[in-house]
């Protein structure tokens, strides 16, 4: 006979997963940190997670498909930190605040050591992995960077820009220098870098038309 309460729980496998799929993305995470993506391991994973390999593979074919997972938990959590939650890229009327305010946080971002090391090997990684770089890029990158491209329509839309300001290359300009100074260690990476930098792309395309002509 059972001596289990008739009130009690039974424990809940969904609420288990969670735990063990969490784990398992904060494993590869740090590991990847730690030992660079070739030297990367399912197995590593699984004894840093404290679960079986097999239940790894149960949720993702390769350790690809656990750092692309992983890398998107990753931006979720620094979006969660953003003024105590992200609601999407701000709209208060001022682009040159919102955008401000975005890039600030990317800087923040890359200067944590939460994220910067495992971001670093991730980008290493999206390099070395075809595959991974590809998805990488398809599923954190460009939703990421249609933010940016939406705002900076809305600015255009409202006379805030140049009728014919190429909105992708504007994009590039913003994020480019960033994520340069980020990767090579030119120079540090400040809120003082990334204002000036949104000055300046705004200087140069808020209503500047191309020149036509000789």
């Amino acid at each position: 006979m059972s001596s289990r309460s008739p009130d009690a729980k039974a424990p809940d496998p969904a609420r288990r997963s969670d735990r063990s799929r969490r784990a398992i993305l904060d494993a590869s995470l740090a590991l990847v940190g730690e030992v660079g993506y070739n030297k990367l391991t399912i197995e590593a994973i699984a004894a840093r997670a404290g679960v079986g390999k097999q239940t790894i593979y149960r949720w993702w074919p390769s350790k690809a498909a656990v750092l692309l997972d992983a890398s998107l938990a990753l931006a979720d959590d620094a979006k969660a930190e953003v003024d105590g939650g992200w609601t999407g890229f701000p709209d208060t009327g001022d682009l040159a605040a919102d955008l401000k305010l975005v890039l600030r946080a990317t800087v923040d971002q890359f200067n944590d050591e939460k994220y910067e090391a495992p971001m670093r090997a991730l980008t290493a990684a999206g390099a070395a992995d075809p595959d991974l770089g590809s998805r990488f890029t398809e599923q954190l990158l460009k939703p990421q960077l249609a933010l940016y491209e939406e705002r900076l329509r809305a600015a255009r839309e409202a006379g805030g820009l140049a009728p014919d300001v190429d909105l992708g290359l504007t994009v590039e300009m913003l994020v480019g220098p960033v994520t340069y100074r980020w990767l090579m260690g030119t120079a540090p990476l400040t809120h003082a870098f990334a204002d000036e930098l949104v000055d300046r792309v705004l200087g140069g395309v808020a209503g500047v038309s191309k020149v036509t002509g000789g």
